[in-house]
């Protein structure tokens, strides 16, 4: 039987590899100890890749993803991103292809904002949302800093290693990646005080 993320990702192991290394290096960074808040964490496989020091605690709105988080042995709860709020304030909150669940983005990244102590990270499609008005979402929620950088880790597709490599190599090219950013791929968005 496959896992969900089995399903949802072509080569999840070179996507939720390349998606742990810019978490941690984006922004300031996730170091061993921190706790990280994975929302929207589907089965948990994101854990997979950080470091084990990293606390870890994922939620998701669906019982079903928690329960295969939990067959794979992960911290995880059901609950609504939009109204979790964990016991403890977290060093990291992740969001990752899911910030339209938000009811009110602006909201959302307030409620975050109360909790996340370094940084809040990310997926923005600039097809789907001006990342203008995103970033003054998140600047009115109190973060005034924000790193943003390409994300050229394709979900549906498995690539050859070396083609991986190359792509992800792409996302420093700034005019070559605007350029790819128009037709497909995601920024990834860290987000600080």
């Amino acid at each position: 039987m496959s896992t969900w993320t089995e399903r949802a990702y072509a080569d999840a192991r070179a996507y939720l590899a390349h998606r742990a290394q810019v978490v941690t290096q984006l922004g300031p960074r996730l170091e061993p100890g921190d706790a990280l808040l994975d929302l929207a964490c589907g089965d948990a496989a994101f854990v997979d890749f950080l470091d084990p020091r990293v606390r870890y605690l994922g939620v998701d709105g669906s019982a079903d993803m928690v329960a295969e988080a939990h067959a794979r042995g992960r911290d995880a709860v059901v609950a609504d991103l939009n109204t979790y709020a964990p016991s403890q304030p977290v060093a990291v909150t992740t969001c990752f292809r899911a910030i339209y669940y938000a009811h009110d983005r602006r909201e959302f990244f307030e409620h975050v904002a109360g909790y996340t102590e370094k940084k809040l990270v990310f997926d923005l499609n600039p097809r789907q949302y001006d990342p203008a008005d995103v970033f003054a979402d998140l600047r009115a929620a109190g973060f005034a800093r924000l790193a943003v950088r390409p994300f050229f880790s394709p979900q549906r597709v498995a690539l050859p290693r070396l083609l991986h490599r190359g792509l992800t190599a792409l996302e420093d090219l700034k005019p070559v990646a605007r350029l790819l950013l128009r037709f497909r791929f995601t920024y990834v968005c860290a987000a600080s005080r």
